[in-house]
C-alpha cells in the first residue's frame, strides 16, 4: 500500500516539453494536502571521450541568464519511449556532430524526484567520428567545446560547471571505472 494516496489530479500547465499537475493527496496519517508534479520524459546524457579529450557543449540557459558548459544531453519529446541508447546516439550527433562506435551504459539517475518524475540514462561514448551538427531551433547558440579530462574535473571541483546531471554523470562514470 502506498504511503501517499492520490485523491484527485489535474493538469495545471502543459506545453510540448513538460506537463505540470497538481494532485490532491492523503498521507498514511490521514492528513490531506497537495503535491505539485512536473512530468518530463527521461533524457540521455553522454560523456563523449577520445583519449584524454572530452567533448562538451556550451549554451545560453535562459532560466539562469548565463552560458553554461555541460555534457550533451536531451530528450525526444515527440518520442518519449525511445530506446535510451538510440536517444543517446541521436543527441550526441545532433548537438556535437559526433558519431560513436561504442556507447557504454553507466546507469540511470533521477534529476530531482522531489518535484519531477524525469530521469536520465548516462552513457560514455568512445570511438568518435566527427560529422555535422543537426541543432534544433532552441539550440541555435550551442557551441562544442573540447577539453582534457583533468580540465573537466577541475571545472567541476571549482564550481565552474554547475549542471548537476553533468557533474553526476562524470562522477558516476569515474566511480564505475568507465573513465
Amino acid at each position: 500500500m502506498p504511503e501517499i494516496t492520490t485523491l484527485d489530479s489535474k493538469v495545471v500547465y502543459q506545453n510540448k516539453w513538460l506537463r505540470v499537475r497538481e494532485d490532491k493527496i492523503r498521507r498514511s496519517s490521514g492528513n490531506e494536502g497537495i503535491y505539485g508534479v512536473v512530468e518530463k520524459p527521461d533524457f540521455a546524457i553522454i560523456l563523449p571521450i577520445e583519449g584524454d579529450t572530452v567533448y562538451m557543449v556550451e549554451q545560453y540557459r535562459y532560466t539562469i541568464k548565463e552560458r553554461q558548459l555541460e555534457l550533451p544531453q536531451g530528450a525526444w519529446e515527440s518520442n518519449p519511449d525511445a530506446d535510451p541508447v538510440q536517444l543517446a546516439k541521436g543527441e550526441l550527433k545532433e548537438e556535437t556532430g559526433l558519431t560513436a562506435s561504442s556507447m557504454e551504459y553507466v546507469g540511470f539517475q533521477y534529476l530531482a524526484y522531489g518535484f519531477c518524475n524525469q530521469g536520465y540514462h548516462i552513457y560514455v561514448a568512445k570511438g568518435l567520428t566527427q560529422g555535422t551538427q543537426k541543432l534544433d531551433d532552441e539550440e541555435e547558440d550551442l557551441r562544442v567545446v573540447s577539453l582534457s579530462l583533468n580540465e573537466l574535473k577541475e571545472k567541476i571541483k571549482t564550481g565552474e560547471i554547475k549542471d548537476a546531471s553533468t557533474c553526476n554523470a562524470v562522477g558516476l562514470a569515474m566511480l564505475k571505472g568507465f573513465i
